[in-house]
């Protein structure tokens, strides 16, 4: 494990988002879908794409809250360019979980 030091933490840009689309992505080389997520305030509408396809389907990721990274440069996936990073954890196969709020939080707020 490397150390950080707080503002290299600090830099770390990581808020809460609302999937308001999702669509399959057949072309990843893994089962994916690509997202769509309100990010809130001047950030808005951003894309990315998710290797979520076990424990989560299309319909059900509609109005789901999400943590994720706003300040990566966009990443060309595929035909796909991700301009977020949708956070998530293995569970004990190794599949995506989500990271998400368990409480009602307002969509654009940064964590800390």
């Amino acid at each position: 494990m490397v150390e950080i030091t707080f503002d290299d933490f600090l830099a770390v840009d990581i808020r809460v988002g609302i999937i308001t689309r999702a669509e399959p992505f057949p072309e990843a080389r893994k089962p994916a879908f690509k997202l769509w997520v309100d990010m809130g305030g001047d950030l808005g509408i951003k894309k990315s794409s998710a290797q979520i396809t076990v424990h989560y389907d299309m319909e059900t990721l509609i109005g789901r809250k999400v943590m994720a990274v706003v300040n990566f440069p966009p990443r060309q996936i595929g035909p796909v360019m991700s301009e977020i990073l949708v956070l998530g954890v293995p569970d004990k196969d190794g599949e995506v979980v989500l990271l998400i709020p368990d409480l009602d939080v307002p969509v654009g707020g940064r964590l800390f």
